[in-house]
C-alpha cells in the first residue's frame, strides 16, 4: 500500500499548458507528484504499468483533456469506465472545448467536474487550489487488484 500523497496523471498534448498548469501548482506551493502523457494510449498504458513503465501510484487523480492525438478524452473515458481495475478513477476535466455535446459525454463517463480552459482565467489558481483541498478531504478508492 502507498502512502497518501495524491499522484497527479495530467493527460494534456499541448506543452504550454502542460507547462502553465505545473507552473501554477508551484505557485500556490502544492508539491505533488505530476505525470504527464500526451494522449489517452499513453494515459491507460501509464495508468496500466504497460510499455515498461511503472503503473501509476495510488492515490492519483485524472487532468483530462479533451482534444488528443490517438485516443482523445472521450474515447480514454470510455476505456478508463471499461477497465475493471481502472473505472473508479477520479477524472477532472480541463479542456478548451465549451461544446455542450463534450460536456455531456464526459459526465456521462461519471467525470468528477469539467472545467473550460478559457473560462479559467484569474480563476485558474482557485481552480488549483480546490483541487488541493478536494484531495485532502475527499477518501480516494483503493487500488482493485
Amino acid at each position: 500500500m502507498s502512502d497518501n500523497t495524491v499522484n497527479i496523471l495530467l493527460v494534456e498534448d499541448d506543452e504550454l499548458d502542460a507547462e502553465a498548469i505545473d507552473r501554477a501548482f508551484k505557485k500556490v506551493r502544492i508539491g505533488n507528484p505530476i505525470h504527464v502523457v500526451r494522449d489517452g494510449l499513453a494515459a491507460l498504458e501509464k495508468l496500466r504499468g504497460q510499455g515498461g513503465a511503472d503503473p501509476m501510484p495510488h492515490p492519483y487523480l485524472i487532468l483530462l483533456d479533451l482534444n488528443l492525438p490517438r485516443m482523445n478524452g472521450i474515447e480514454f473515458l470510455a476505456a478508463l469506465r471499461d477497465d475493471e481495475a481502472l473505472r473508479d478513477s477520479i477524472v477532472f476535466v480541463l479542456s478548451s472545448s465549451d461544446d455542450d455535446r463534450d460536456k455531456l459525454a464526459a459526465y456521462e463517463k461519471h467525470v468528477a467536474g469539467y472545467v473550460v480552459k478559457s473560462k479559467a482565467g484569474e480563476d485558474f489558481m482557485n481552480l488549483i487550489g480546490m483541487l488541493d483541498h478536494y484531495w485532502r478531504i475527499v477518501e480516494f478508492p483503493p487500488p482493485s487488484d
